[in-house]
């Protein structure tokens, strides 16, 4: 394939490889050079279940001969009914209703219009960090990094954003026995002084935050925000976009600390690989959506379905969660001990599979540039990683669910060749 149609393509896209993959398979992606990587970006945390997992591949199929597409608001079709079914089960007590769209973005959109018109309220508290999408309504409430709202204009307002549990880089570390919980602090002033409870639609939250740095917040702070929602009447909205679908070694990332908000975001693992998120809620919230007043052609596509159901019985089926959790804790394991034996690793962190290492300069600031260093050289050595944090200054680590240990172990092994290299 001439080399030359690259230029083609808009260069709004950040490339972070020259890779022309030529198909994919469980934890690996081939090239079209013939060179084999060990997957561990999963697409940016959607192939959960590897690439190509043959059921979900035979889902695909079957569904794409009987039925392509069936407009939502024209037919119901079989497999929007058949992912109900299996979603139902995995949900949060109380969740019962969903609405299907096609990326996190949109699905982000979407909730925040549930939520204000659930609410009878405006406003909607993000957290510093985040990130929710690049489109406009998204936009005004992602804040992970500058670049994103370069050239966006002025974004929609009554965003409110504040401070976020990131304790290795909190100026109050080691002044107290544990966490100061500043942030609930942060939160309180901001309803005292900023917006009254009684404006604040939601808050809408990552459990981990993503693009931010991969960031696991402390026990007490997603029960305290349902406290403090259930006080003043404010949805708790979870963007569970990338840590949904056993990415964190449970189902959501929220059961971790028995969280159960009002409305739940899904995108990346549900499809493996297909475009489908889907915003899910109590009927009670959802009723106040009244038909027409959101929609889309594409949403509750049939084959993307199809996949999400496959998806989520092959998680369910083959213990997928199970393996997240277990080879998590080995992946963990061996981040630590590069920690403890490699200079300039300021925190290793993760839940799951979703693990990040930070790396610093002797002064303690940000190391972006030897986080990419890193990244490219383990690229050269055939592993597939990502950075992410505002300065780029973290490298985050996303295999695929159905890992081996042995697929861990080559991936550490890279990985600390890389960073002895740019020790």
């Amino acid at each position: 394939m001439p080399e030359d149609l690259k230029q083609h393509l808009a260069p709004v896209w950040a490339h972070y490889t020259d890779i022309v993959a030529a198909r994919g398979e469980g934890a690996y992606l081939h090239g079209t050079d013939g060179k084999r990587y060990l997957d561990f970006t999963c697409g940016i945390g959607v192939t959960n279940t590897g690439h190509c997992h043959p059921k979900v591949v035979a889902a695909i199929q079957e569904q794409a001969g009987r039925l392509l597409h069936g407009q939502i608001n024209i037919v119901y079709h079989e497999p929007v009914l058949r992912l109900v079914e299996t979603l139902l089960p995995e949900m949060p007590t109380g969740i019962d209703t969903f609405f299907f769209a096609n990326s996190g973005a949109e699905a982000i959109e979407g909730a925040i219009k549930l939520a204000r018109a659930a609410t009878g309220r405006e406003a909607v508290i993000c957290f510093q960090g985040s990130f929710h999408g690049r489109t406009t309504g998204a936009l005004a409430l992602t804040n992970s990094k500058a670049r994103y709202r370069m050239h966006s204009g002025t974004l929609p307002g009554a965003a409110l954003v504040t401070s976020y549990p990131y304790c290795v880089r909190c100026p109050r570390r080691g002044a107290h026995e544990g966490c100061c919980q500043q942030q609930l602090a942060d939160l309180n002033e901001l309803l005292a002084t900023r917006a009254a409870p009684e404006t604040i639609a939601a808050i809408l939250v990552e459990p981990v935050l993503g693009e931010g740095g991969y960031v696991v917040p402390p026990a007490w702070f997603l029960p305290a925000l349902r406290s403090l929602c259930d006080r003043y009447g404010i949805l708790l909205i979870a963007d569970e976009v990338q840590t949904g679908f056993g990415r964190t070694g449970r189902m959501f990332a929220v059961e971790h600390t028995r969280t159960t908000p009002d409305i739940l975001i899904m995108a990346k693992g549900l499809g493996s690989g297909l475009p489908i998120s889907a915003i899910a809620a109590p009927r009670a919230v959802m009723a106040h959506w009244t038909p027409g007043s959101h929609g889309g052609t594409y949403g509750a596509n049939a084959v993307a379905c199809a996949a999400a159901a496959a998806t989520v019985r092959t998680i369910r089926e083959e213990g997928l969660v199970e393996n997240a959790a277990t080879q998590g804790a080995f992946l963990m394991e061996g981040l630590r001990a590069l920690q403890g034996e490699q200079p300039g690793i300021l925190d290793v962190r993760g839940l799951g599979l979703m693990a990040a290492v930070e790396f610093a300069r002797p002064d303690g600031s940000p190391d972006g540039a030897r986080a990419k260093d890193i990244l490219h050289r383990c690229v050269d050595d055939g592993l597939l990683v990502l950075t992410c944090g505002p300065y780029d200054q973290t490298l985050r680590l996303i295999p695929p669910l159905i890992v081996s240990r042995e697929q861990i172990e080559d991936g550490l092994a890279i990985l600390r060749r890389a960073i002895e290299a740019t020790a």
